[in-house]
């Protein structure tokens, strides 16, 4: 009915106000949404050079072999280096964003599962890998999932890239290119 609609909304209207965070907090709070907007920024003009240059490629077939999946993923990551020429670690991911990346992984990973969370990144951990931006994610190293509580935190990404982590590192991966876009280490504190 209407009038329970009303009510509700009269109930809204009676709690007090939340109390403004300290300037020092709301500071914080404004420059890490900056940081998170100028990040999805660069991660954005980096997904449409990706679909610029796939436009290039013959398509992939709709049923395609796992073969043709590869050479199409290799033709695409092959595009992509020659057109970031340049790009080295740090280009995505500069100072302010890793350090506003680790704290959100660090809140991901401070919830009632933390324990169970931190195994599962542990679990699919290879050891040491030579990750290089623009480089091919390594073949022969499974692809880890995410803990949820962990993406929770993190800024949304555009369609093509994902957060992988390997080991400690946090990797923005180029799924279909197989690409590693960027990444940083440290992204989990001991």
């Amino acid at each position: 009915s209407m009038a329970g609609v009303v009510g509700a909304s009269h109930d809204v209207a009676r709690q007090p106000a939340a109390a403004p965070p300290p300037p020092a907090q709301q500071g914080r709070v404004n420059a890490d949404a900056l940081t998170s907007v100028q990040f999805i920024k660069r991660i954005e003009d980096y997904v449409d050079l990706h679909k610029k240059l796939e436009a290039t490629l013959p398509p992939r077939p709709e049923h395609a072999t796992p073969q043709q999946v590869d050479a199409h993923a290799r033709a695409l990551s092959k595009l992509i280096a020659e057109a970031r020429p340049r790009a080295k670690q740090g280009d995505m991911l500069p100072t302010d964003t890793r350090v506003y990346l680790r704290r959100q992984i660090a809140r991901g990973l401070s919830g009632p599962d933390r324990v169970a969370v931190r195994e599962s990144i542990r679990e699919d951990n290879p050891g040491r890998v030579r990750l290089q931006v623009n480089g091919r994610y390594p073949d022969g190293i499974p692809l880890t999932t995410m803990p949820a509580p962990v993406l929770a935190e993190l800024p949304r990404l555009p369609e093509d890239v994902e957060y992988r982590f390997i080991g400690d590192r946090l990797i923005l991966l180029d799924v279909h290119a197989q690409l590693v876009v960027d990444f940083m280490d440290a992204a989990i504190r001991k």
